[in-house]
């Protein structure tokens, strides 16, 4: 198993930036891929960005972030980072890091990070 760490939510004005971080424990069974999700109380959980822990780097995100957010890896640190840049109001939600791992076949979760946009 993994532990995640998140860390860098917090409060911005709408056209502000932040950059949050996922820190995941060292394993013995490799990760494939990490990423955020984000939920809004009463609201579907949304997949926002995703990027593979591998040679080959492939990133995901959702249309809703298109050009907004970045998402990268630092794999020497077991870490990806989410550059979540021109906020909206509506990126306002709890985000949550997720770790997949093939051996499992399941994802491991983050604690969560408040990001709160608003003027």
């Amino acid at each position: 198993q993994v532990q995640l760490v998140e860390s860098g939510g917090g409060l911005v004005q709408p056209g502000g930036s932040l950059r949050l971080s996922c820190a995941a424990s060292r394993s013995p069974f490799s990760i494939e891929t990490m990423g955020w999700y984000r939920q809004t109380p009463g609201k579907e959980r949304e997949l926002v960005a995703a990027i593979t822990i591998v040679r080959d780097t492939n990133t995901h995100y959702a249309d809703s972030v298109k050009g907004r957010f970045t998402i990268s890896r630092d794999n020497a640190k077991n870490t990806v980072y989410l550059q979540l840049n021109s906020l909206k109001p509506e990126d306002t939600a709890v985000y949550y890091c997720y770790a997949f791992l093939p051996y499992y076949a399941r994802n491991f979760w983050g604690q969560g990070t408040q990001v709160t946009v608003s003027s």
